[in-house]
């Protein structure tokens, strides 16, 4: 589930039936979000926002592509679970699936995809879209699996930038895997936290510290957070990856292609050609 934001390639996603949106503007800050708010809030978050979010975003997803983030590296050229033809039969966990378009291209490969989101708006797109696949409205950090139940793993902007704990999640899809089982997920990359979150040339100025880890708050008019995102800095996620039990095999940081002409949010063209805006981790269970 790639962050909010692009349109693109033409896509069949049915427009869903759009929820009345928040009445007052959050305030947002930085400060400190422990496990329990920042799942509470972005959880409500993505419940309040999938509507809007499957609208603007649905067209460049598609209904059954495998997008890795804004840039667009689609699963089909990266191969990062593997060859296509090695997919099948395998057992696969979806992780942030939003309307699981990831899990059907997996399915169209022969896997048996499992998706999870701990959106039940998100999920009720996936079934509105429609697919052979199990939906399971879950907390990442505490997934409902036995150990060893899948192959592989997989999470498009899903779950980690949101969770303050990532060990906590990383730690349950080792769980989950089988011993030799491969986990791949992206995040937005580290390094855009140092700068503006605007597309154009104001974008490309350094605004603060790389290193200030200080989570990005949205707060409604008590102060209950109802947006948390967490920054971890380059290091901090290849450390993150091997203290809790995998070994990185490769770390892709997307280059902008140049049939990729859309903005979304602070992803676009320009920025895209200077600087990486999505990192890539390809992990496996020993």
């Amino acid at each position: 589930m790639p962050p909010p934001g692009p349109a693109g390639r033409k896509s069949t996603t049915r427009e869903p039936i759009i929820q009345e949106s928040e009445a007052s503007e959050p305030e947002a800050t930085r400060r400190d979000a422990d496990v329990t708010e920042s799942s509470r809030a972005n959880r409500g978050w993505w419940d309040r926002n999938a509507d809007e979010y499957q609208v603007e975003h649905g067209t460049f997803l598609g209904d059954d592509r495998f997008v890795w983030g804004p840039e667009g590296l689609d699963e089909v050229e990266a191969e990062l679970l593997g060859p296509p033809e090695e997919l099948k039969g395998r057992d696969v966990l979806e992780i942030g699936a939003g309307a699981a378009q990831c899990s059907r291209w997996l399915t169209a490969q022969g896997a048996r995809p499992v998706a999870l989101d701990i959106s039940h708006r998100q999920l009720q797109h996936a079934l509105r879209i429609g697919g052979s696949f199990p939906l399971v409205c879950a907390d990442a950090g505490a997934l409902p699996f036995a150990d060893g139940s899948f192959d592989l793993a997989c999470s498009a902007y899903g779950a980690l930038p949101f969770v303050a704990d990532p060990c906590l999640v990383l730690r349950e899809v080792r769980r989950v895997l089988r011993p030799g089982g491969r986990l791949v997920f992206s995040v937005t990359h580290p390094i855009r936290w140092a700068f503006p979150d605007e597309p154009g040339p104001e974008g490309l100025s350094v605004s603060g510290s790389y290193f200030d880890r200080t989570p990005y708050v949205e707060q409604d008019d008590e102060g209950r957070a109802v947006y948390v995102e967490h920054h971890r800095t380059l290091g901090d996620r290849v450390r993150d990856v091997v203290a809790s039990g995998f070994r990185l095999v490769d770390l892709v940081e997307p280059e902008w292609p140049a049939w990729n002409t859309s903005e979304w949010g602070g992803w676009s063209p320009l920025r895209g050609n200077l600087i990486p805006g999505t990192a890539i981790f390809v992990c496996e269970r020993d």
